[in-house]
């Protein structure tokens, strides 16, 4: 369904907008670049997050504590890497 003429000038005044209050973020989003940028952090802290489940199932059910707190441990830091705010902020200034 295409977008009627009221809709088009929103979208225009809110593309306007964006670019006027931060511009390397209008430049970033037009050129499509954004995706590729996330990319390893992201998929880092997928593969720990997952592989630290599974040493933490691995560690309990062997009743090996070491093994299960290791998991743990993982577990928590491939979580750390796919919330961390620092991995969002799209060139900006860094949260501190």
């Amino acid at each position: 369904m295409p977008l009627s003429d009221r809709e088009r000038k929103q979208l225009e005044e809110l593309e306007l907008g964006l670019s006027a209050d931060d511009p390397r973020l209008a430049e970033e989003l037009s050129s499509g670049s954004v995706g590729t940028r996330f990319g390893r952090r992201t998929y880092f802290g997928a593969i720990a997050c997952l592989s630290g489940l599974v040493l933490l199932i691995v560690g309990v059910s062997t009743q090996i504590i070491v093994i299960g707190v290791g998991g743990f441990l993982l577990m928590g830091a491939g979580t750390y890497l796919l919330v961390d705010k620092r991995s969002f902020n799209l060139g900006r200034n860094q949260v501190k």
